[in-house]
Formats: C-alpha cells, structure tokens, sequence
C-alpha cells in the first residue's frame, strides 16, 4: 500500500512568478514594439472595487491610445527588470526560490507580430535572463504569451477572433521553442486562458466594437488560442522533446449562495463552463455541456474537423492555476456568463474586494485533481495589499504572511491527499504593476520597490518581513509556517 505525504515533496519547487508587461518596462528598447499592455491607461481615480474589465476600448478608442502623449502608462515601465534583473533575481536567490516564472514578451520577438524574421536583440536579452535564472539555482517556468500582443496584431488583423494569428502566434512560438527549449522544462502557452471576459483585449486581443455578438467572437478567438496551444504541444515533441507544455486556468469554482436546487444547479452548470477550457485541453474534445451552449445560441465558432484531430493528439501535460479569492452564485442575481458571481459575506474582503478564502484554495485543486489527475502546478497565489514603509526602512506585513501561510497549510493538505503538485509559485515575489488597475500601489512581493503609481521613486529594493518567513518556508520544505 503506498504511504500517505507527511508533507511537501523533496525537491518541490517552491517559487515565485512574475510577467514581463508589468516588470521589464523598456517598452521602446532594442526595437520592441507596442503591446495590448502598453495601452493600460493608470487613473488615480480608479474604483479599486470596480475593476471589472482590464484596458481595452474600441478600436478608435485603441488607436487613439496608440497616439496618446499625455497619458501615464505604468506598464511601459514596470519596475524597470529589463536593465535591473541581475540584481532583482540575485535577491530572489537570496530568498531561496527554486523556481522563477516570468513570461517573454511577444512583441520583443516579433514588434508587429506578422513578421517573418524575430528582432535578434530581443531574444538576446532572454538569453540572458534565462541563463541568469539558471546561474541563480532556479528552475525557469516561462509564459508564452501574458498579455503582451503586438498591438499591430489588433488594429490590422483583430486578434485571435482572426484564424491567421495562430500562424503569426506559432511562428513566434518556434523561435521560443528552438531558442530555449534546451533550457526551459516548463513552458505555460497562455495565461489565465480562461479569464474572459476580464482581458479580452490584453489575452485575446479584441476590441470592444469588434463584432454585434461579442461572446461569440470571444469563445471563437478562444477556440484559436487552443489550437494554437496544440500545435505548440505538437512542435515540442519534435523541438524539444524533454520540455512540459502546459495551460493555465485562473481559478473561477464558485460555491451555490444557498442549498436551494436552483442555486446549486446554476452553480454546477457555471463551473462546467470554466472546466470546459481544461476539458478541451487535458481531455482532448469538445464536451458536451459545451457544444450544448454554443449550439443553443447559434455560435460559430470556426472549429475545423483538423482543429479537432489537432487537440485529440496534443492535450497539454500539467495545469497551471492561479487562485486568489473564491465567489458565490445567487440564481436571483447571477447568470450564466463567465465569471458573474457574488460576494460571499463569510468571507473577508480586501481593498480591492478579493475575499480571502484559504479553504476555497482546498476545494478548487482538489476539483481539477479528481477531474484530470495530471501534475498541478500553483502559478500565481498571493496577496494584494497597501504596504508602509517605516523611518527605519522596515516593512511589516503580517497580513501577507498570514495569507501565505493559510493557503499554503491548505496546499499541503492537497498533497497529502495525493494531489502531484508540481510548484508553488506565489506572485509578485517582488513588487510590479499590477494587472488588474495599473497600480504600484497594489503590492505582492517579499520585497518592496520604492516606486509610487506614476512611477516616481528611488527605485531602492527593500526586504519585507515575509522576505524571511518565506525563506524559512523554503529552507524547511513548508514543514515549518511558522
């Protein structure tokens, strides 16, 4: 009989995640051209509470975002990781970190993204990062692509609602795969490639007047990220035979607000409907439930009988999940539509009304564990907060290791119960923009970066109480929460 974990694996790679649009900045550098997120507009008046949708706007309003002079765009500069990585990644060492995720910027290969040949700078410089990470004891876990189209892709071909960008998307890829493959175990194709409608314009790249049925258009675009995804699966058999491709799900499981049946069915039927991009992916098919919803609304959603051989061969080989807050599904007040939940009054909230659910953290790994079985991997999990700075230098979040702490005792207990998880990568291991509002402000990491929401500061990096306990937390392999 085969013994139960008492803990953490030997060798679990407890790490960090960051993404290249809200660290490297450099935006204009070595011949990169403009992404989906170099038009993330920062407003000192945004509605922390009310972030909803992450930039994006119709297409004259993202062309007039492309001409704007005026605006501060934070992640055009990030906290400036392009030139300052060696330093950032030899404290990331320090912290023990034994693997790093970040992304490559899309539009550092290819700056329109339809050319033929890749920018030889850009891939330069992940050369050296990658090698950097490797040199500093870390494994690399890189995303293909977070958030960072070439904009050209938008404005002149209307990203992947159009069939073409797969070859633009898997021309890229090959360079990435022939590049780095040799030095890369654990490659992420898309981030969060179900968080739709949220990034529309930042993951799939379309524009808010792009079609009269938006839906449609983006469980089509949709469609093509997954083929694209297969066919990266089917070029690394062939390129790179020892690498891992993967898919990322950013966590959507809600709870039923009530027992009454129409809660708890709504509540199933909502949650199929965000497995239904891991069934396709792990499984390899449409499922049912699916082509049940798309049928009954008439959606075309341009899936050819090679598409289908396509994902029946080339099924992704562990799952990413980033998890953060969990939601309830009220029948009286909550549809169908992705990601339309409630706020679960048991739970408490933070600034940006993220509620704080360690359990649920349990409940959604265990769920794609019993539906799957493939090696789960923790690509994002971490707490938003707004830290001080005392006259000492000194930075006291209790608050963020109390959040840690409590999610990973419930990680541990997934693997106890014989989840094979691959990683701990929790995000933002040190401060960056965030996604979601473009603030400096909303901060995740160990360590602190003095830059303020329209990126004034000293730059200086500074370590966070949690800089030590997850150290500790490392150096005991999570035996010890403290």
């Amino acid at each position: 009989m085969n013994k139960v974990p008492n803990g953490f694996p030997e060798g679990f790679l407890w790490g960090g995640a960051i993404a290249a649009c809200q660290a490297e900045g450099a935006y204009d550098a070595d011949g990169r051209g403009l992404s989906t997120s170099d038009l993330a507009v920062y407003s000192k008046n945004l509605d922390r509470k009310g972030t909803g949708k992450e930039g994006g706007g119709t297409l004259a309003e993202v062309k007039a975002l492309i001409a704007d002079t005026e605006s501060y765009f934070p992640k055009r500069f990030g906290i400036d990781f392009y030139h300052t990585y060696k330093e950032d990644l030899a404290l990331m060492q320090e912290l023990g970190l034994r693997a790093f995720r970040t992304s490559i910027s899309w539009s550092r290969i290819f700056p329109q993204g339809d050319e033929e040949e890749p920018c030889e700078a850009g891939l330069a410089f992940y050369d050296r990062l990658i090698d950097e990470i490797i040199a500093d004891g870390m494994v690399p876990v890189i995303t293909m692509a977070h958030y960072d189209i070439p904009v050209h892709l938008v404005t002149e071909y209307g990203g992947f609602a159009n069939r073409e960008v797969i070859r633009f998307f898997c021309r890229y890829a090959r360079v990435l795969l022939e590049r780095y493959g040799d030095r890369v175990p654990y490659w992420i194709v898309f981030n969060q490639v179900n968080l739709i409608p949220t990034v529309n314009f930042g993951s799939l790249g379309l524009v808010d007047d792009q079609a009269e049925n938006m839906e449609e258009l983006m469980y089509r675009a949709v469609h093509h990220q997954m083929v694209a995804a297969a066919q990266v699966r089917q070029m690394a058999k062939q390129i790179a035979p020892t690498t891992k491709i993967g898919t990322m799900m950013a966590d959507g499981t809600f709870y039923p607000a009530t027992c009454r049946p129409r809660d708890v069915v709504l509540t199933m039927q909502k949650n199929r409907m965000q497995y239904f991009f891991t069934d396709v992916q792990l499984r390899g098919a449409y499922p049912g439930y699916a082509l049940r919803y798309f049928a009954e609304r008439g959606y075309d959603l341009d899936i050819l009988p090679e598409d289908e051989i396509l994902l029946r061969d080339n099924t992704m080989e562990f799952l990413g999940i980033s998890y953060y807050n969990s939601k309830i599904v009220d029948s009286d007040v909550n549809t169908i539509a992705a990601f339309d939940g409630s706020q679960n009054p048991n739970l408490e909230p933070t600034p940006w009304e993220w509620r704080v659910d360690p359990l649920g953290f349990y409940n959604s790994i265990s769920q794609y564990w019993d539906r799957y079985e493939v090696p789960i991997m923790i690509a994002e999990n971490g707490f938003g907060a707004l830290d001080t700075v005392e006259e000492d230098g000194s930075i006291h979040d209790d608050y963020r290791i109390d959040f840690l702490r409590r999610h990973i005792e419930q990680l541990r207990e997934c693997v106890m119960d014989g989840v094979d998880v691959l990683a701990y990568l929790s995000w933002g291991p040190i401060d960056i923009v965030s996604s979601s509002t473009g603030e400096m402000s909303k901060r995740y990491g160990y360590v602190y970066v003095d830059r303020d929401d329209f990126g004034r500061g000293s730059q200086k990096r500074l370590k966070k109480d949690s800089f030590a306990w997850y150290q500790h937390v490392i150096e005991t392999n999570g035996a010890d929460l403290g």
